[in-house]
């Protein structure tokens, strides 16, 4: 695999811009805060959104390929794993 390839691979989001999704619930999120001790810890701000429905307005990538997405309601920066498809 050529460095391209690698790269395409490790960055690939589960969700393009404009994609509608369901924020985990707040037990979910809780749990998340709980156990994730790495880069963009969320807020109660976040947890407080728990089970809304948000649309994807863009994403980025962090060192290593965790896949970052900001919406267009929910206030912070939202880990793949924290959403889900409707």
């Amino acid at each position: 695999m050529t460095g391209m390839e690698t790269e395409s691979f490790l960055y690939r989001e589960k969700f393009p811009v404009g994609s509608k999704v369901r924020i985990k619930d707040a037990a979910q999120l809780e749990e998340f805060k709980r156990t994730w001790k790495l880069h963009h810890p969320i807020s109660s701000e976040q947890i407080a959104c728990g089970g809304r429905l948000d649309s994807v307005v863009s994403v980025g990538f962090y060192h290593g390929g965790d896949v970052l997405y900001q919406l267009q309601s929910a206030p912070g920066t939202w880990h793949e794993e924290l959403l889900e498809s409707t």
